[in-house]
């Protein structure tokens, strides 16, 4: 990251929860939202970002309620979600409950009709004829024209409205190798003048975190979602995180499982990881990183949310892994060697099993993940594997005396500290 820029002190400790406002609640407000807060505080969860909140271009509208993703304004809020007074109310809230707040920046393109093109059609990009045009296929939208400079400017300004009148803690760029890098820098440094900013990318380029802190670690669960059909392709998920430990000192990888995009296109999770869903979410936690949880993943939710349409979240009591998420998130908070800690891949005989080592000098942290479909029986050797160790989700001890053999049932999850 380029030295100019302060990150704030809390994101590496960071569990992110993404939240889809229009399919939370029957309601689809953030007044309806707010009574969550809560349980998710509860749950271990840190930072909430907000998908984007602001109204949606009515041309060319995607269903009945057109994409979140092709806004009418940079600086109105979404009225289907509440007014001004509503968000700020549920910034408020969640600050006091020590959360912090993102919201998505959707700085690739507008909709189809946006309230900068009357007056500006040259901030947006046009083809030979003149008519608005973009070049990614989305039919709902229009590219922005970072040829010209007041566009630029007036889209800052729009960045450093949300921070000075909401107070909100950070961005979530959507597709933010799709703009020029040298406008990110400028973004960044005019709203961290304001405060200092959590900053996402939606991104795998690693130039790309001179500017942002964390992006999304997209190849490795492209990887992950093959091992479901080939067992050997984990060898491509450990070069990959090989490659992730490669990137600047403090750069941070996004894990996840699910979001809006995978959930909705590819499939919830269970389809797309099996039985393994719940120990690659395991994985998410415990790897070096920041860990996502998207909206109703904790449920655990089975359907693919409709994109353009209501379809609601449907939340029966209490969520069913609701304690599962807060005990990784424990986890990671009384063990620093997850947030800082090194890591080592240890060497097993199958390669149904993904074991590995989180340590630094006080504690150490083994993870024994069954991603088949088999039982598998497997042993671990190593200096660091001796003394008294506890099972974080059955709270049971062992002593372990530096080789131990393990048998895991299909999609099992082990996770001992010391």
């Amino acid at each position: 990251m380029d030295a100019s820029f302060n990150t704030v002190i809390w994101e590496n400790e960071s569990i992110i929860y993404e939240v889809n406002i229009r399919q939370y609640t029957p309601e689809g407000t953030f007044n309806a939202f707010q009574k969550h807060l809560p349980r998710l505080k509860e749950m271990g969860v840190t930072l909430l970002w907000l998908m984007p909140i602001t109204p949606i271009s009515e041309k060319l509208k995607k269903g009945t309620l057109g994409s979140y993703y092709a806004c009418s304004s940079y600086t109105k809020i979404n009225p289907a979600f509440g007014n001004e007074s509503d968000f700020l109310e549920l910034v408020n809230s969640a600050h006091d409950l020590g959360m912090k707040v993102i919201i998505d920046w959707v700085a690739n393109h507008t909709g189809a009709k946006h309230e900068w093109m009357d007056k500006n059609p040259e901030w947006f990009s046009r083809d030979a004829q003149g008519n608005f045009t973009e070049r990614n296929g989305w039919e709902d939208v229009v590219d922005l024209n970072y040829e010209n400079q007041p566009m630029r400017d007036a889209l800052i300004a729009s960045m450093q409205y949300w921070v000075r009148h909401f107070n909100i803690d950070g961005f979530r760029c959507d597709m933010a190798h799709l703009v020029p890098l040298d406008f990110w820098k400028a973004a960044r440094a005019a709203c961290d003048n304001i405060k200092t900013l959590f900053w996402l990318a939606e991104c795998e380029e690693v130039g790309y975190h001179q500017v942002f802190d964390v992006s999304y670690a997209w190849a490795w669960m492209h990887a992950i979602e093959k091992t479901r059909h080939d067992l050997s392709g984990l060898n491509d998920v450990f070069n990959i995180l090989h490659a992730y430990d490669q990137y600047p000192a403090g750069a941070l990888k996004l894990f996840f499982t699910s979001n809006h995009d995978e959930n909705s296109w590819n499939g919830t999770e269970y389809e797309k990881f099996g039985e393994a869903a719940k120990a690659w979410a395991v994985f998410t936690y415990t790897w070096k990183g920041v860990p996502l949880i998207y909206s109703g993943q904790e449920i655990p939710n089975h359907k693919r949310l409709q994109f353009f349409d209501k379809d609601c979240i449907e939340w029966n009591g209490k969520p069913a892994l609701h304690d599962f998420y807060k005990t990784l998130a424990t986890c990671r908070q009384q063990y620093p060697a997850i947030l800082h800690g090194a890591n080592y891949i240890l060497p097993c005989d199958t390669n149904g099993v993904m074991a590995y080592l989180r340590y630094d000098s006080t504690n150490v942290v083994l993870v024994l993940l069954n991603i088949s479909t088999d039982i598998q029986k497997i042993a671990c050797s190593h200096d660091l594997i001796k003394g008294t160790f506890t099972n974080i989700f059955s709270g049971l001890q062992f002593s372990f005396d530096r080789e131990e053999a393990f048998e895991l049932m299909p999609g099992d999850y082990l996770v001992y500290v010391k």
